[in-house]
């Protein structure tokens, strides 16, 4: 009926915690008042109190049963007030793990430097904000740390350098290496959204038509901007995707 062994019962027996009496047979044999006090000790102990101070505070005459409920009342009352703080916490932690930091204006301008334009955020949800893509981007980003976004940065620096490299020793944008930078450009594209070898390829379309594109390539190294529209281009082809059209970022 309480739920506890045979053997933990004999022990609230030997200190004095229950009292059974004997049957002929030396059976013990537990009254509606021993299940009654019973029931006591199970409340305090699952509260955390020590045994030796549970049977004192049975034992006091001058505490009514209604005593010990509102005793019960009150430490379950602390209890719950703190697990509702600590669950709070590790809300407030999981949160934070789960949907990142929301980076400042200075802290966008610290890692993305000066040239970053806070209105191109807005220019971009307004071409792009209907679009799967955009929904994929805005749901992963949410969940990126100041630190990630730093490390997105360095990558997206060090991808630079290494085309920009590339292109200044002549690499043929239809070469198996440049196809494998195309891959490259790809799988950074892809931290974002899903990124298809044709809609690659409207990214592509639009370092060359967009002026403010070709400006970041072609700062690093000029005709960089040609260089990797044609690499992505080659390489889509090798894979047999489809021409870049409006649908593809639907």
């Amino acid at each position: 009926m309480s739920g506890i062994t045979v053997r933990t019962l004999h022990h609230y027996e030997e200190l004095g915690l229950l009292q059974p009496r004997r049957t002929r047979g030396g059976y013990r044999s537990y009254s509606a008042a021993d299940l009654e006090r019973l029931r006591h000790v199970l409340f305090y102990r699952e509260l955390g109190m020590p045994l030796d101070e549970i049977g004192t505070l049975l034992d006091d005459p001058q505490r009514r049963p209604v005593d010990h409920l509102r005793s019960h009342r009150q430490r379950l009352q602390r209890r719950i007030d703190r697990l509702t703080e600590m669950l709070a916490a590790v809300d407030k932690e999981l949160e934070a793990d789960t949907m990142g930091t929301e980076l400042t204006p200075e802290e966008k301008l610290e890692i993305f430097g000066a040239e970053y334009d806070p209105s191109w955020e807005g220019e971009a949800e307004e071409r792009w904000g209907h679009t799967v893509a955009w929904q994929q981007s805005a749901q992963r980003t949410t969940r990126f740390s100041k630190e990630q976004w730093r490390a997105i940065k360095a990558d997206g620096d060090a991808y630079l350098a290494k085309i920009a490299a590339a292109k200044r020793r002549g690499v043929d944008p239809a070469s198996p290496e440049a196809m494998q930078l195309a891959e490259e450009h790809r799988a950074g594209v892809e931290v974002f959204y899903d990124c298809s070898y044709q809609m690659q390829r409207g990214l592509a379309d639009m370092y060359l038509a967009d002026e403010r594109f070709s400006k970041t390539y072609d700062d690093v190294e000029p005709g960089l901007a040609q260089w990797i529209h044609d690499a992505i281009n080659a390489n889509a082809d090798r894979h047999g995707a489809p021409a870049h059209d409006c649908t593809a970022w639907q």
